[in-house]
């Protein structure tokens, strides 16, 4: 009966003491760059109201597409039914390209 009694008593305070104290969160950060690559299929260009103009890049890789949004008109840096590959930094509203290359 002592040792329940000593098992809960030592659970309590732990119990209460760890409500005690700071909190972690933690998680995995970006490394502040991504890289991806596919067949181009679409490239659109568009500019906001704002002036932002942004070119829109529409990628295939394995039956699968993948549209892209970057900064600025980049519409001559990704040739039609050409597999590029690309790396940026992610952007709120369109991600800044950071290299193409042309394979």
């Amino acid at each position: 009966m002592k040792r329940l009694l000593s098992a809960v008593l030592v659970f309590a305070v732990l119990l209460l003491s760890a409500s005690c104290g700071e909190i972690f969160v933690r998680g995995a950060l970006h490394s502040g760059t991504e890289t991806t690559a596919g067949i181009v299929s679409i490239v659109q260009f568009t500019a906001t109201e704002g002036g932002t103009s942004i070119t829109v890049v529409t990628l295939m890789q394995s039956g699968v597409a993948k549209t892209l949004t970057f900064c600025g008109d980049l519409r001559t840096r990704f040739p039609v039914d050409q597999v590029v590959r690309v790396t940026f930094a992610p952007g709120s509203s369109c991600d800044s390209v950071i290299v193409i290359v042309i394979d």
